[in-house]
C-alpha cells in the first residue's frame, strides 16, 4: 500500500499515467476514498495526465488522529505530501469537500497551483447547508450507519440517480455501518469552519468551476459565488446531475476537465 508519512499522518496515495505527464491531484468528498471514488474519471483523465489520488486525514486508507481537523492543515499535508513524491507544481481539482481543500491549498501554496478545479464546492456556508451538516453530526455522534445514510444520501444524490441505483444504495447503506465515526465527525465539524469568499479574490490560478443542475447541497448560488470571487474562473453546470456530478453525468464532468485543462500551459 502507496503511503507516506505527512506531519506525523500515515497519507495513502495511488499513481495513474505516464510518469512524465502533468500532475492533476483529485481531491475526494467527505465520504470519498482515492482507491475507489474516482473509478470514472481514472481511465480517461490518466490517457493525458498523471493523477494522484490520495486520502487526506480522516479518510479512507489514511491517518485518522484523534484531533481537530482544519482546512489549512490538509493544505499543508497535501504540499508536503507534492513535496515527498518531488512534485514541485500540479492542476488541483477536487469534489465538495475536496474543492475546499483546494481552495484553502491555491491560497496558501500558490506556487504550487498550476489551475484549480471545483466541482459541486463552496466557499462560505450558509445557514441552510450548516443546519444538513448538524444532522449528519448528529448521526455520526450517534454511531448509527443507517441514520447516517438517511440524513446524508438524499443530499448527495439526485432523486432518478437513487431511483436508478438500488443496488448502489443498498451497497452503500451496508458500508455505512463500518464508518469511523469519530473521524466523520472531525471531517464535517472542519467543513463548518469554511469561510474563503472574502479571499477569492487572492486565488491567481485560472479556475473551472463545475455544479451539478440537481444538486441541493452545494449547487448554483455557491457556484456563482465562487465564479465572481476568483478573478480567472470559468463555470460550467452539468445538466441532470445530483451533488456527486462526478458519479452521476461522468462523461459531461470528464470533458469539461479536459477540455479546460487542455487550454492551460
Amino acid at each position: 500500500m502507496p503511503e507516506k508519512k505527512i506531519n506525523n499522518v500515515s497519507i495513502y496515495y495511488e499513481f495513474h499515467g505516464q510518469e512524465n505527464a502533468p500532475v492533476l491531484v483529485l481531491n475526494n468528498g467527505i465520504l470519498m476514498n482515492a482507491a475507489t471514488s474516482w473509478v470514472f474519471q481514472t481511465p480517461a483523465l490518466s490517457r493525458r495526465y498523471r493523477l494522484l489520488q490520495y486520502d487526506c486525514r480522516g479518510q479512507g486508507q489514511s491517518g485518522r488522529p484523534d484531533e481537530k481537523y482544519t482546512m489549512e492543515q490538509h493544505a499543508d499535508d497535501l504540499a508536503r505530501l507534492l513535496e515527498a513524491l518531488d512534485i514541485p507544481q500540479a492542476h488541483i481539482a477536487g469534489i465538495s469537500y475536496g474543492g475546499e481543500v483546494g481552495q484553502a491549498f491555491a491560497l496558501q501554496y500558490p506556487q504550487k497551483t498550476r489551475s484549480l478545479i471545483l466541482a459541486d464546492t463552496v466557499s462560505q456556508v450558509g445557514a441552510e447547508l450548516e443546519m444538513v451538516i448538524a444532522s449528519w453530526i448528529d448521526a455520526a455522534k450517534r454511531g448509527d450507519g443507517e441514520a447516517f445514510f438517511n440524513a446524508s444520501v438524499p443530499w448527495n444524490f439526485s432523486p432518478e440517480f437513487i431511483a436508478a441505483n438500488p443496488l448502489l444504495m443498498a451497497d452503500a447503506k451496508k458500508r455505512y455501518q463500518d464508518l469511523d465515526f469519530e473521524a466523520v465527525t472531525r471531517l464535517c465539524e472542519c467543513f463548518l469552519q469554511v469561510d474563503f469568499t472574502g479571499r477569492l479574490s487572492e486565488i491567481r490560478a485560472p479556475a473551472c468551476i463545475l455544479y451539478g443542475q440537481k444538486d441541493i447541497l452545494k449547487g448554483c448560488d455557491y457556484a456563482q459565488i465562487l465564479k465572481h470571487g476568483i478573478p480567472h474562473a470559468e463555470l460550467h453546470e452539468i445538466s441532470g446531475a445530483g451533488h456527486a456530478s462526478c458519479w452521476e453525468r461522468p462523461q459531461s464532468f470528464n470533458t469539461i476537465v479536459l477540455g479546460f485543462l487542455s487550454k492551460q500551459a
